[in-house]
């Protein structure tokens, strides 16, 4: 069946595209395509929307305030800056390993989460001072395309005014998810471009018609991000279904289509198997985070969503503009409209919305993961819902006054029940104001296209009115989700002379892999070391190794985002231990005004440390004692000598409480103990928020923890015992907190250090070379026990030692390798896990789409045969 046949048979639907006369208002026009020139037009307004909303906002780049919040700082620029480097060849590691984050991280999982779609490869056009730029010109391109694919799906649906699809494209392109989520999260972008280009290829299987480009786009929207394409798998499902039943087929070629649209999902997904199989392979060695519940949100929040201008982090963001919601409430009595449309499209949309409520739903709408942070991700397909059942009620026919009059009933018993919600009551002064007036101009523009009587100054007028409202409503939103982020979430600042101070001290250090640069404590985002450079414990990631976390958490080391976010720990034993050579020293972020501020420039300094590959006696690796409670003798463990000295500690005036979880801290109290003159104290107090300080004098550091467990303080250096032996530490908490009841101190003895320094420097490695996924160390002659890399034991790491393959372990968290009797060499390499049975996944699917386009191209040249066989006959 032709597509002709089979669209007409939605009710007389005819399709868009071919050839043919249009008509707006009273012009006719003849075009080839009628669906570019309202992609065009989509684009357009959706790019010039947005860009005004942060020029109305003073959101950078057109203002002072950054657009930087939350993730957008921590991760997805920094990531964007990684891929930057790899792509000039100024990365340490490549596709396989990020050798400058948690001490060496599997890369892959990392690329196929936040920077495998193909728009991220234009950073690289830009300058490498201009990543915040860049990831901004990218947020706006996807945002533009989304825009284009919907107004480009809308008019293969059903015939219509292009105009009219542009600006519904671009109403979805704007949706209140885009603007609310996904403009600081943009690998949810290509989601948003999906879901429209999945229904496409939905439409095609209808009509059997370009199997291969279906295939390739399934892939691509599954490479560039897993996550939401699945989502928009689902949305694109939903839709062909509803698609099946309103076209009538017999039920054999309904059947024929489904398994058509089947097979090629199947193979899209094949083919991106080798980075989807591995990005879930390494969600199952991630460090878990928090486990979600999901709690619907009520009626009226729900409500208050589908209007401009409201924010909320935890409801779904359901706007889609004025006019769009207008023509959808209108659908259901617009008597031009077949019935079973009418139906169909109401039926579908509520259905959806209220699968966004129920917990089954939402679970499975998530990938059967409650989702760690907003639980409505998948809004995005009932924007895009909303937006087609608002196209059908246009392209049939403008809406009548009843039609027009029920829905503005439906609009003032939802703004009714959206008034009683706090999301519309603490905007009032914008969302009221922006809400009249864009019922005033979507009223307006329907009643004059209503009204024009075949002249074009009322048909232009009528655009111009529906154009003016969209473009006014969706930059307030956007302008107004802008400044709430702001006020609701931590920012960080674009790159400036902070970031290049950075950069230039750690770059005047830098010489991996003979040692390892720290880019410092004092850091600007959760990833400074893509950021600014170096080789650092630092790394924020949703697929943060369980093994680093635990790692370093039992080592005394901080973190926030319940231990997806790493933080620098500051420390002579695990700096030797992580054979860190060069650390940078910081002042506060100026950008972080709760930050105690203090000016100065970037500063470093070394440490001789031990090199990547040590050599530890075999009875050290063949019955290694667990980690226990105390971080220092943690640190002990590591290093293979005993270093620290742990000094009963008293809390002046402490609150007894429940010693396992420590002493309250509710005031400026003292922490006191005895030490050895000259030794270097520790504070480790995990929970403890504040500052603390040595009372004989040195630096004040700051401690951050909270009560929800989502972030720990780090272990920090206070100073110098003095002569007397006596330490007391002045802690002035701010906020009720709690430190160990013993262990929470500890004095390093810095002879003893160097002492062990050299001894593993010694019997380390002469050489160590490392490529992108392998390692290579020379080891001194004679050299026996077991080799003891410094990377973190993630899965996925193989070694051999003087040629020998052998069985790579744990030591206490990192690689492990058992030497023979004349090994000097050992050799470790990187395979990411997934990666085998996704290669193998993706050549099959390769191989079968190769065989069905080769069986496909032989059919049709044998009915061109068969053709001209007869015509010859006759």
């Amino acid at each position: 069946m032709n597509r002709t046949t089979l669209a007409g048979r939605e009710q007389g639907a005819k399709p868009a595209g071919g050839e043919e006369e249009r008509e707006t208002g009273s012009v006719k026009w003849r075009s080839a395509d009628p669906r570019a020139a309202s992609a065009l037009l989509a684009a357009l307004l959706t790019s010039v929307a947005f860009c005004a909303a942060d020029m109305i906002a003073r959101s950078y780049p057109f203002g002072s305030r950054t657009r930087s919040v939350n993730d957008l700082g921590n991760q997805y620029v920094p990531f964007h800056a990684h891929l930057w480097d790899l792509l000039h060849g100024r990365a340490d590691g490549g596709l396989l390993v990020n050798w400058q984050s948690g001490y060496g991280s599997s890369f892959l999982p990392d690329l196929g989460t936040y920077v495998s779609s193909p728009f991220a490869l234009l950073v690289a056009l830009f300058p490498r001072d201009e990543i915040d730029l860049a990831v901004y010109a990218i947020t706006v391109l996807k945002t533009a395309a989304a825009g284009a694919a919907m107004a480009w799906l809308l008019l293969s649906l059903r015939r219509g005014r292009w105009w009219a699809a542009g600006i519904l494209g671009a109403s979805y392109a704007l949706c209140g998810w885009s603007l609310a989520l996904a403009s600081y999260n943009p690998m949810w972008l290509d989601g948003l471009i999906a879901l429209p280009l999945l229904c496409l290829v939905g439409e095609w299987a209808m009509a059997g018609r370009r199997p291969l480009l279906g295939v390739t786009i399934v892939a691509l929207a599954w490479i560039a991000n897993f996550y939401t394409a699945y989502m928009a798998t689902l949305g694109a499902a939903l839709v062909l279904l509803l698609r099946l039943v309103l076209a009538e087929l017999p039920w054999r070629r309904a059947l024929a289509a489904v398994g058509r649209a089947a097979v090629t999902v199947g193979l899209g997904i094949g083919l991106a198997a080798p980075l989807v199989i591995v990005v879930y392979s390494g969600t199952k060695h991630a460090y878990p985070g928090r486990e979600g519940h999901f709690a619907p949100v009520g009626t009226e929040d729900l409500l208050a969503r589908l209007l401009p201008t409201t924010y909320s982090y935890s409801s779904p963001a359901l706007y889609v503009g004025i006019t769009a919601l207008v023509l959808a409430l209108a659908l259901p009595f617009h008597r031009k409209v077949p019935v079973r449309v009418r139906v169909g499209w109401t039926v579908l949309v509520l259905v959806v919305a209220l699968s966004l409520q129920w917990a089954p739903t939402s679970l499975a709408w998530h990938a059967f993961a409650a989702p760690n942070g907003s639980s409505y991700r998948q809004a995005f397909v009932l924007c895009a819902l909303l937006v087609i059942a608002a196209w059908h009620a246009l392209a049939y026919g403008l809406p009548d006054l009843r039609a027009l009059g029920a829905a503005a009933v439906l609009l003032v018993l939802i703004a009714a029940a959206a008034s009683r919600s706090t999301l519309t009551q603490q905007h009032s002064h914008h969302t009221w104001p922006v809400v009249l007036l864009a019922v005033a101009g979507t009223l307006g523009g329907l009643a004059l296209l209503g009204l024009r009587n075949g002249r074009p100054m009322l048909a232009g007028l009528a655009v111009a009115l529906l154009i003016g409202a969209q473009f006014g409503e969706a930059a307030a939103t956007s302008a107004v989700a802008t400044r709430m982020r702001l006020g609701q979430m931590d920012d960080y600042a674009p790159w400036g002379d902070r970031q290049q101070q950075e950069a230039d001290a750690v770059a005047s250090a830098d010489a991996w892999p003979a040692y390892r640069t720290e880019p410092g404590r004092d850091q600007t985002v959760g990833n400074d070391p893509m950021m600014v450079g170096g080789q650092g414990s630092q790394y924020y990631s949703s697929l943060t190794a369980d093994v680093l976390s635990r790692t370093l958490t039992a080592l005394g080391d901080g973190w926030t985002s319940r231990g997806r976010s790493l933080q620098s720990l500051d420390n002579p034993v695990t700096d030797a231990v992580f054979s860190v050579g060069a650390r940078v020293h910081n002042p506060p972020d100026p950008h972080q005004k709760w930050l105690p501020q203090g000016g100065g420039l970037s500063t470093v300094t070394r440490e001789d440390v031990p090199p990547l590959v040590t050599v530890r006696p075999a009875a050290a690796h063949s019955t290694p004692a667990a980690f226990g409670p105390s971080p220092y003798r943690n640190q002990e463990l590591l290093l293979g000598a005993r270093v620290y000295t742990l000094p009963r500690t008293t809390l002046s005036g402490a609150h007894k409480g429940d010693a396992a979880r420590g002493l309250l801290v509710d005031g400026a109290q003292t922490l006191t103990a005895r030490c050895r003159p000259g030794s270097s104290v520790f504070l480790w107090a995990p929970h403890y928020s504040g500052t603390a300080q040595l009372a004989s004098g040195g630096a004040q550091k700051l401690y951050r923890s909270d009560a929800e467990n989502t972030k720990i303080a780090a272990m920090q250096p206070l100073g110098t015992v003095p002569a007397a032996g006596q330490v007391r530490i002045d802690l002035e908490p701010n906020r009720l907190s709690r430190v160990p009841a013993q262990g929470a101190v500890g004095c390093l003895d810095t002879a003893r250090l160097r002492t062990a320094v050299q001894h593993l420097k010694s019997t380390g490695a002469t050489k160590v070379t490392v490529s992108d996924g392998t390692l290579h160390a020379r080891l001194p002659a004679g050299s026996s026990g077991t080799a003891v890399v410094a990377v973190p034991r993630i899965a996925g790491w193989r070694c051999s030692a003087g040629g020998d393959e052998v069985a790579a372990s744990e030591f206490h968290g990192l690689i492990a390798v058992p030497l023979g009797a004349s090994a000097t060499s050992l050799t470790c390499t990187f395979h990411p896990p997934g990666l085998r049975l996704g290669i193998a996944v993706g050549g099959a699917s390769l191989l079968a789409l190769i065989l069905i386009g080769t069986v496909s191209a032989l059919r049709r040249r044998t009915a061109v045969r068969s053709g001209e066989r007869t015509t010859t006959a006759h």
